[in-house]
């Protein structure tokens, strides 16, 4: 797997290897030099292991002071461990979308640590990664109405940029470890762990072998997750609340979440699967006796014909939808028909709606 070059590699002045790696220097063996604490490193094995171009460490270097400190004989500069770390750090906040300028500035003033060598004859940087460390108050970043602050880790690399690199190794294991539930709530989970390592994914360009896919990786881990947090039967007797696919689109991985957070709240959710028709919903609803239904959808023109019909047949039976903001116009208006705006709220409302139903 060959994970896009980072931006600041597109340079015309990155695109010509440096003389010592045209003269074949750039590939030779890592050598551990007298007292140091780990391996130094090549600008080739380090490039190799970060998944980025060695232009791009070039850069780094020359523009950022992000370089090699370590001298071998030969006058070859080599990356030390904590050379290491600060690259993990510029790596990971540059994947999170900070500007590589405060990127480098944030790697430099971090508290580094040796970090663990990798396998031998392995390059995933995985298991070299050290536990986060938040220090110093979160990084600025613009958003779509002005400044906002993000929880950017200034000490070490976030669990989310970890789970992104498992996820680009293939590391499955990896990734449980990280996606572990405990006794978190899972709409945090969700917001601060899940959704930013999908996004960040979905922002990269990336080469893959037959059978290797990093979203599914990670998706597969997450399921796993949830199924392992709600492996306990229901109670007897718990009300259920029905979560429908909408047509033509494939079920959200949210959907998951919430059906599983709804557990965690006493009820018995479950997901339906495969195509519904608005007869089938209502048969569905009738036949698992459902306290609510949900629907989700992240499409800009989701197909919701499903719950205006299923409103019309169970005036009765509160329906829960949530939708894109822009999307908003397509949930029918009706007085069984509710739109949640966001996860924790549509969990309220959900649970809230079943309470009701049982004490009447």
């Amino acid at each position: 797997m060959v994970p896009a070059a980072d931006e600041t590699s597109t340079g015309p002045q990155d695109a010509a290897p440096a003389d010592a790696e045209r003269s074949g220097a750039a590939d030779l063996p890592e050598v551990e030099p007298p007292g140091a604490s780990g391996p130094a490193l090549t600008v080739a094995a380090v490039a190799r292991r970060l998944g980025v171009a060695p232009a791009t460490l070039r850069t780094w270097d020359r523009r950022y002071g992000l370089g090699p400190s370590e001298h071998s004989a030969g006058a070859h500069r080599r990356y030390t461990a904590h050379d290491l770390e600060r690259l993990l750090v510029m790596r990971r906040l540059t994947i999170d979308g900070v500007a590589p300028a405060e990127a480098a500035r944030l790697a430099l003033a971090s508290e580094v640590h040796d970090v663990a060598p990798a396998p031998a004859g392995s390059d995933d940087l995985t298991g070299m990664l050290p536990p986060a460390r938040t220090t110093g108050p979160p990084a600025a970043r613009r958003g779509p109405t002005g400044p906002t602050t993000t929880g950017v880790p200034t000490g070490g690399p976030s669990d989310v940029a970890a789970l992104v690199d498992a996820a680009l190794t293939g590391r499955a294991d990896r990734c449980a470890a990280l996606l572990d539930t405990g006794g978190h709530d899972l709409t945090r989970w969700w917001s601060d762990r899940v959704q930013p390592a999908l996004a960040a994914l979905a922002r990269r360009t990336v080469v893959e072998r037959p059978g290797v896919d990093a979203r599914e990786t990670l998706v597969a881990a997450v399921l796993a997750a949830l199924r392992a947090r709600t492996s306990a039967p229901p109670p007897t007797g718990a009300p259920v609340v029905l979560l429908l696919p909408v047509p033509g689109e494939p079920r959200p991985v949210l959907a998951h979440v919430l059906a599983a957070a709804l557990v965690d709240g006493g009820v018995d959710a479950r997901l339906v699967a495969g195509p519904v028709s608005t007869r089938h919903a209502g048969e569905l609803a009738l036949m698992t006796r459902a306290r609510a239904v949900v629907t989700l959808s992240e499409s800009a023109t989701p197909d919701l014909s499903v719950v205006a019909s299923l409103a019309q047949e169970r005036t009765d039976l509160p329906q829960f939808v949530m939708v894109a903001e822009t999307a908003g116009s397509h949930v029918p208006l009706d007085r069984s028909v509710h739109r949640s705006r966001t996860l924790p709220g549509l969990i309220h409302e959900a649970l809230a709606a079943v309470a009701q139903s049982a004490s009447l």
